[in-house]
């Protein structure tokens, strides 16, 4: 599967399970709002992006923007941007930016879109050397960390069978209307 297979590539070094990947990707077969947008190269699927309303989102995910007293019903949240390394670089990441925005702007009623991003030390034994955040190309787009607005999320590491706590940090941006 897709997401797993690129999801296993620092910083999130992911040990998935198809099990695991069903239950998740059903909440957003079954958000009537939500929008899984793929992209394929010769019928086979290279990329995905996923979005939905946060209200629709899992409580775990909803946390933390209801203690820190947000409105959830005026809140976009971007799930996943995947895609097989030798995609990268051709626009895909824009694509996928600009497919969710515009989905969250047809409704009419969201002022802001978001997503989280694992948190790794950078020191992290795992890193590769040549390893280059996305946290520049995601304030290119208007997104910024919204400081305090965080949360864990649990999985296994690559040859783990038990999962651990990674930190998660929200990015933000207004949903600016279209020109």
């Amino acid at each position: 599967m897709l997401r797993v297979a690129v999801f296993r590539a620092y910083p999130y070094l992911y040990e998935g399970t198809i099990d695991y990947e069903r239950t998740y990707l059903q909440i957003y077969a079954d958000a009537p709002r939500a929008l899984l947008f793929a992209a394929f190269d010769e019928g086979r699927m290279v990329g995905a992006t996923t979005c939905i309303p946060l209200a629709d989102e899992t409580q775990e995910v909803q946390a933390p923007f209801l203690a820190a007293g947000y409105d959830l019903s005026r809140i976009f949240y971007f799930g996943e941007s995947i895609l097989l390394p030798e995609y990268r670089g051709y626009g895909f990441g824009h694509r996928f930016f600009d497919e969710r925005e515009a989905h969250a702007r047809s409704f009419g009623t969201f002022t802001h879109t978001c997503f989280c991003a694992v948190q790794r030390p950078e020191d992290h034994p795992a890193r590769p050397a040549a390893y280059r955040p996305l946290d520049e190309f995601w304030m290119k787009r208007g997104y910024q960390p919204v400081p305090g607005l965080q949360s864990t999320f649990s999985w296994p590491d690559l040859g783990e069978t038990v999962a651990t706590e990674k930190a998660m940090q929200y990015w933000s941006r207004l949903l600016l209307p279209v020109k």
